[in-house]
């Protein structure tokens, strides 16, 4: 049983991922490998003079994995719900349960709409549909939470990847019943 499930591996996922595992939340990421900053390059992340799209994804996932993040290549079919359990199903027949989802699918809504979550008009270019969700990131299935372009944000990286640092801190707060900050500090 995992604490935390993401569901792609992209800025707004991987970004998710570092936090959740960082705070010692057992994280799985599931990643179709289908990410459209795959075909990217980036002069305009901030912090990094210039970076290929599957370097980022790369770095992110590195990060991640430090701390005890795991990761498997597979495609996402269902997600089955019951008491604030979540059975999350790959295309491959293999089953992880979880107390909380991190939707993370970039601009694929499909699987969002297979399991019922709400789904509203898109805000950026070419993005014709998104996921619904309050400010923290929950879309209207609990334990269910959407993070950068298919929760509405600019499809920019930098934008994605904050975004799912937002929803992974919202959703560490809400497990911890505190406000959870992750600030490390120079060693003198």
């Amino acid at each position: 049983m995992y604490d935390v499930i993401v569901i792609g591996a992209g800025p707004a996922g991987g970004s998710a991922a570092l936090f959740t595992s960082k705070a010692g939340k057992k994280t799985l990421v599931i990643d179709s490998n289908q990410s459209v900053t795959k075909r990217a390059w980036l002069d305009n992340h901030y912090g990094v003079d210039g970076i290929s799209g599957p370097d980022l994804i790369e770095v992110g996932k590195k990060q991640a994995g430090k701390f005890g993040a795991e990761f498997v290549e597979d495609v996402v079919t269902d997600i089955r719900s019951e008491n604030g359990k979540h059975t999350v199903v790959t295309e491959s027949g293999k089953t992880f349960e979880t107390a909380h989802v991190i939707l993370a699918t970039g601009m694929s809504v499909q699987l969002a709409e297979k399991i019922g979550l709400k789904i509203v008009p898109g805000t950026e270019p070419r993005i014709k549909s998104i996921i619904e969700v309050d400010q923290q990131g929950k879309t209207n299935i609990a334990g269910i939470w959407a993070a950068g372009t298919v929760a509405g944000v600019s499809m920019h990286t930098i934008i994605t990847a904050g975004d799912g640092a937002k929803v992974a801190i919202n959703l560490i707060s809400e497990l911890n019943g505190a406000r959870y900050v992750d600030h490390d500090v120079l060693k003198a």
